[in-house]
């Protein structure tokens, strides 16, 4: 956990390419021979880095989808991500430089799967419910908040980190509700 840690720190902080894994160990902490014992290459350890917290963010939305109505769920979701990466800053910022190279596609599909599907299924209850328009495409529509949320996330850490959550909170759900229905 400690590498992990180290390389999405690195990674946010100069870029992919600029990391090296000596950079990683001397900030984790530990040998480079331990890096390359356990993931063989950066690729790989990029790789199984992504998966990981692809997998941990995914379950921090599936755990926020509650709600009485679609809508409730959906705004507990779009909480839900605010929280995850307000703790997991890095991995925000790696998200929006790193992650669509075409050598990742398969954690893009993850995510797409797993973190998306979590908006994707509540949309879908939601217009089911009659609480959105019918016609909503959810799968664009789950892609646009889950990239809102994101970006949204990103810019409140950097600019402006006194702005409590709640307020961005409030003012993310106004826009969805306002778009959506």
């Amino acid at each position: 956990m400690k590498v992990f840690a180290a390389a999405i720190e690195l990674i946010a902080e100069q870029g992919y390419s600029a990391t090296t894994v000596d950079a990683i160990a001397e900030r984790a902490g530990v040998a480079k021979g331990t890096v390359f014992y356990n993931f063989g290459s950066k690729e790989a350890l990029f790789g199984a880095l992504l998966e990981h917290s692809i997998g941990m963010l995914a379950d921090a939305l599936a755990e926020a989808a509650v709600g009485e109505t679609a809508l409730e769920a959906l705004d507990s979701v779009v909480l839900g991500q605010l929280r995850f990466f307000e703790e997991y800053g890095p991995f925000a910022r790696v998200l929006l430089s790193e992650m669509w190279r075409t050598a990742w596609q398969e954690a893009v599909a993850q995510l797409r799967t797993r973190a998306l599907g979590v908006y994707a299924d509540v949309l879908r209850r939601a217009a089911a419910a009659g609480e959105v328009r019918a016609d909503l495409d959810v799968e664009t529509a789950a892609t646009a908040v889950f990239g809102m949320v994101l970006t949204v996330s990103t810019e409140r850490r950097a600019l402006h980190p006194d702005r409590p959550l709640a307020q961005t909170h409030a003012t993310l759900v106004e826009l969805l509700h306002g778009r959506i229905r």
